[in-house]
């Protein structure tokens, strides 16, 4: 079965899954894997200890795979992207709020 540029999302085209299948695959695998550990960082991630860390992290390798057989066809790379972007917006507007506040803290204290 031939499947050209045009089948594929905008990421696997990017990697040329369609050019050579297998490199094209883990290439998309390891972004796929850094996009969603971003995506966890920015907006989920709490302090775990360390053996709960290694769990979460290996359900997320795992969990990986499935998400890069559908990024082939689908935007789920781009998806993740977005989701890294929104998050990056919220966490600094988040900090510099919190900065604020805790400026404003300060000053009625004195």
């Amino acid at each position: 079965m031939d499947v050209t540029k045009d089948q594929l999302s905008w990421m696997a085209g990017v990697l040329n899954v369609h050019e050579n299948p297998i490199t094209g695959f883990w290439l998309l695998y390891a972004v796929v894997v850094v996009m969603c550990i971003i995506v966890y960082n920015l907006g989920f991630a709490r302090k775990l200890p360390l053996l709960k860390n290694v769990v979460v992290y290996a359900a997320m390798f795992i969990g990986a795979i499935l998400l890069t057989i559908f990024a082939i066809g689908m935007v789920v790379v781009e998806s993740l992207i977005a989701a890294a972007i929104v998050l990056g917006i919220y966490k600094i507007r988040l900090r510099r709020h919190k900065k604020e506040q805790q400026y404003q803290n300060n000053v009625s204290q004195q």
